[in-house]
């Protein structure tokens, strides 16, 4: 309450117009009350003066047997009219503010939902327009009548009776809040539950707790992904290893590639020496030629392991983009190594075909049989 309120607040045996009074609520009809002031004939408070919003009643608000504060509009022998309203409003300018000023967050409750926003009663009428009331959009403001919010004033003009609420404003500044806690906290290195935002051209944007990291399309698998749609979908959850956090900038680096078993891993459980298996020879060398034979894994084939002859260029032999037989000769996957022969391939084909291809009465010779055959000339 002002020093001005304060000083002209008394209880009175006559009542001045503009004097704040303290009174006792009398009688509550549903359009007005009756309020005991100490001055010659009861106060008559009409409903537009009970309160800065609109009601039905007066019931609403005021209960017979209350302490109000009143003050005085007009005093004639007739009728004794007095305003809760003003009193409200007066205080109430002073309170918010201060509130303004100070960047206080205050808890409302919504009194009505109405076209373009919320009403809420703080003395004066103040309204939450809709596009403040969440960051998300809502369709139906309906069931926020009665509901507790937390709000910020975001504009206060005494003048034109304006107070613009935001809760919106609360929720973005807990937002920023919560992921700069997330911020500090990460650490590049720390593997990390997630669930997938949105996607894009360039990657997928994962939820970590409240924050939003960007795992880049090239960082989604060991194999080539032209769009992240081809391996996620919005609301998966997915682990992801942190590559690193900007804290200036608010951004975070995630792979989910990382977290997966590489294909060398893969191939050292599936690909043996000794194995025979199909490739795509990929890039020619002059020592030799790379083949892939599984995805992100390349095995050289050297010069001398190309075919049973002497040549001087591999591209002799072999050129990018053809498909061969190779020997697994040896695998080092922590090297990321793999030594491959198309020669073996080619000597192993040869030894099969000379087999199938001897006359049948001479496989199984053995030199018991030749010697029986030359003594038999003898006899």
């Amino acid at each position: 309450m002002t020093e001005e309120m304060s000083t002209s607040l008394t209880n009175a045996t006559t009542a001045e117009k503009g004097e704040i009074i303290k009174g006792t609520v009398l009688k509550v009809e549903d359009k007005h009350a009756l309020v005991d002031i100490s001055a010659k004939q009861d106060a008559f408070l009409p409903i537009n003066e009970v309160s800065s919003l609109f009601i039905e009643k007066v019931s609403d608000v005021l209960n017979e047997g209350d302490q109000i504060t009143v003050k005085v509009l007009s005093n004639t022998e007739d009728k004794l009219l007095v305003s809760k309203k003003a009193v409200d409003t007066e205080k109430s300018w002073s309170e918010l503010q201060e509130k303004y000023d100070a960047k206080e967050t205050l808890e409302v409750v919504v009194h009505d939902v109405v076209k373009g926003g919320l009403v809420v009663d703080l003395g004066v009428r103040a309204f939450i327009p809709a596009s403040m009331v969440e960051s998300h959009f809502v369709e139906d403001f309906s069931d926020y009548k009665g509901k507790k919010l937390s709000v910020k004033i975001v504009e206060l003009d005494e003048e034109k009776g304006r107070v613009i609420l935001s809760h919106r404003a609360v929720t973005e500044e807990e937002s920023v809040a919560k992921k700069q806690k997330i911020l500090d906290r990460l650490k590049p290195g720390e593997i990390i539950e997630g669930k997938v935002q949105r996607l894009t051209d360039f990657g997928a944007f994962v939820d970590i707790g409240g924050v939003d990291g960007l795992v880049h399309v090239s960082q989604l698998s060991h194999n080539r992904v032209d769009n992240p749609s081809e391996v996620l979908s919005e609301g998966d959850s997915v682990k992801v290893k942190v590559l690193s956090v900007d804290r200036d900038n608010d951004r975070i680096s995630l792979s989910i590639k990382e977290t997966l078993p590489g294909p060398w891993e893969e191939a050292s459980s599936s690909i043996k020496p000794g194995s025979v298996i199909e490739g795509t020879v990929k890039r020619i060398v002059a020592f030799g030629a790379f083949v892939e034979v599984a995805p992100g894994i390349e095995g050289l084939v050297h010069i001398s392991e190309m075919a049973n002859r002497h040549i001087g260029n591999p591209s002799e032999v072999v050129k990018e983009g053809q498909q061969v037989s190779v020997k697994v000769l040896d695998v080092n996957s922590q090297e990321k190594r793999m030594s491959l022969s198309m020669k073996a391939v080619q000597d192993e084909k040869e030894k099969a075909n000379l087999k199938e291809n001897l006359p049948k009465e001479e496989k199984g010779f053995s030199l018991a049989d030749m010697i029986g055959d030359q003594l038999k000339g003898y006899k």
